[in-house]
């Protein structure tokens, strides 16, 4: 979906709000898609001293399976949106992910919701933040309680045990 930005280009202080649905079903993240409902998004585009600064807001339920402990799980994310939209970028080697080239005089609200939704999502899909994983001796889900799994001893206290044992 293309954004008209036509009205506020040469009035600073400007503004024009936004509001878009965007389908990322087609997503791969790793090995899954872990999205499935429409991505929504919206927020305000402000003609700040002549740079039209883009702020707002993502939202969406990711459904995946835990990188820790492999169980499935829903979970609400919401990610800011933070951008800069340009007519022309200066020096493509050096481009900003977070700096937008305009077509003409819209913005691309698809290619900014995905780009955004990407960078935010993180590096692993976690059912909660502090998610305990398995045990790795005997796969036990540590969210679940603890494992009955004896704990192993440092080597280097085996000395000190047998003093204690006596």
């Amino acid at each position: 979906m293309l954004l008209g930005l036509a009205k506020i280009m040469d009035c600073p202080g400007a503004s024009i709000p936004f509001s878009t649905s965007v389908d990322l079903s087609d997503l791969c993240y790793g090995v899954s898609h872990p999205v499935s409902e429409p991505v929504l998004a919206s927020g305000i585009v402000r003609n700040t001293a002549g740079v039209l600064v883009m702020t707002g807001e993502i939202s969406t339920c990711i459904h995946g399976i835990c990188d820790r402990c492999a169980s499935p799980f829903d979970r609400e994310v919401r990610f800011p949106i933070d951008v800069v939209l340009v007519s022309e970028m200066a020096n493509e080697e050096n481009e900003d992910e977070w700096v937008f080239p305009l077509e003409g005089d819209s913005a691309d609200l698809d290619d900014i919701v995905r780009t955004v939704f990407v960078l935010n999502l993180d590096s692993k899909l976690l059912c909660k933040e502090d998610c305990k994983g398995l045990c790795y001796r005997c796969g036990k889900n540590l969210n679940e309680g603890p494992c009955n799994c004896q704990k192993e001893l440092d080597p280097r206290f085996a000395a000190l045990k047998q003093l204690l044992e006596k």
